[in-house]
C-alpha cells in the first residue's frame, strides 16, 4: 500500500519513496543489472525482511516493476526491473557517485566510471539549460515556483537563492 506522500517539497516526496536505508544501493545494483531478489540480497548483504520492503516501496511508486520467473523445477519468483522512471534515476545516483568521488576520494580511485557510449569519452554530471547548454553549478539558482514555502522562514528561502 502507497503512503501518503508531503504536498508541497518534490524533495520530500521522493525522500519518502528513495530515501530509506538501502534503497538507493538497490537501485544502483538494478541499475547495474540485478534483477533476482537473491541478487540484491547477496550484494548487499541485507535483511531479507528490509529488502523485502524496500522493493515493494519501489514497486509500488513505479521505480521498479515486478515480473513472474520460474527456474525449472522451483517455484515462482519474482524478477524487479527498472521501468522508465527508475532508469531516469541513474542521473541522481551518478551526481552521488561523482561528488563522492569528489570529496570522499578513495585512495585506489573511483569504483565506477562513467563513460560516454559513443566515444568512450568520460562523463559528468551537471546543469544544462533548456537550449542544451552547460552551466556550471554556481551560475544556478533556485526560485521557488509556489506561492509560499511552509514552514520556513525568509532567511532560509533567501540562503537557497544565494
Amino acid at each position: 500500500m502507497k503512503k501518503p506522500l508531503p504536498e508541497f517539497c518534490s524533495i520530500a516526496r521522493s525522500l519518502e519513496v528513495l530515501g530509506e536505508r538501502w534503497t538507493l544501493l538497490i537501485l544502483r545494483d538494478a541499475l547495474a543489472g540485478s534483477t533476482r531478489f537473491s541478487q540484491f540480497r547477496a550484494n548487499l548483504k541485507i535483511a531479507p525482511d528490509v529488502l523485502s520492503d524496500r522493493l515493494a516501496t519501489l514497486v509500488d511508486f513505479g521505480v521498479l516493476e515486478r515480473t513472474p520467473y520460474q527456474d525449472p523445477g522451483a517455484r515462482v519468483r519474482f524478477a524487479y526491473r527498472l521501468t522508465p522512471a527508475g532508469q531516469e534515476l541513474l542521473v541522481a545516483l551518478s551526481a552521488l557517485q561523482q561528488w563522492g568521488d569528489d570529496h570522499l576520494p578513495r585512495e585506489e580511485g573511483p569504483t565506477v566510471l562513467r563513460r560516454v557510449k559513443s566515444s568512450g569519452r568520460a562523463a559528468r554530471v551537471g546543469f544544462i539549460d533548456d537550449a542544451g547548454v552547460p552551466v556550471r553549478t554556481s551560475d544556478v539558482a533556485w526560485h521557488w515556483a509556489a506561492p509560499h514555502f511552509r514552514g520556513e522562514s525568509a532567511e532560509i528561502r533567501e540562503g537557497i537563492d544565494a
